[in-house]
């Protein structure tokens, strides 16, 4: 005879079984992601624009300012000159006259207030922060990120700012060497 209690022990012991192997299926369905899968596109926009606007989205208070004039403008302003130096766009004034917009900003996140490394925490290290943005729809086509690692000496903390400025512009720079797909590959 089926007792209700054992009738609801039941319900929990069935419900327990199919909640459990609904997300097992859901698993199964999905393909493995793989090392040695084909790299996906850059967004077709980024190839073919002639003109881009940078943006100064800013550098939070304090952060790296020019050694000698002490301007909240450095990073703009580097990063200015060496897209100038590149060549590879033309850098406009208006953002009207833009296919690209590059939004540039430094950024210093807050650490974790008890970082454990082994469940993924990191050191909150100064990052710069690109975004490229489309111009007519607004949607950011591509980011780039580069950390400015820790220094104790001056010095050392203006080098490491150059370094991770000059990554990011190398990263800008590769993004063009990857051809985008081809027709016949997309069907």
């Amino acid at each position: 005879m089926i007792t209700p209690r054992r009738f609801h022990v039941f319900l929990f012991v069935l419900m327990a079984v199919v909640l459990g192997v609904i997300p097992l299926a859901a698993q199964q369905q999905q393909p493995p992601l793989t090392p040695d899968a084909l790299p996906a596109p850059v967004p077709p926009a980024i190839f073919s624009a002639k003109k881009v606007f940078l943006s100064n989205s800013g550098a939070d208070s304090g952060l790296f300012p020019h050694p000698f004039s002490g301007s909240q403008d450095r990073v703009y302003n580097q990063f200015y000159a060496a897209m100038q130096k590149w060549g590879r766009y033309d850098l406009v004034s208006d953002p009207d006259q833009a296919d690209l917009v590059f939004e540039l900003r430094l950024t210093s996140p807050n650490g974790p207030a008890n970082p454990d490394k082994q469940k993924g925490a990191s050191d909150p290290l100064p990052t710069f922060r690109l975004e490229i943005v489309d111009r007519k729809s607004h949607y950011t086509l591509w980011t780039v990120t580069e950390s400015v690692m820790f220094a104790f000496l001056q010095k050392t903390h203006d080098r490491n700012f150059d370094d991770a400025l000059n990554a990011l512009l190398l990263d800008v720079q590769n993004l063009p060497k990857t051809s985008p797909p081809s027709s016949s590959a997309a069907k």
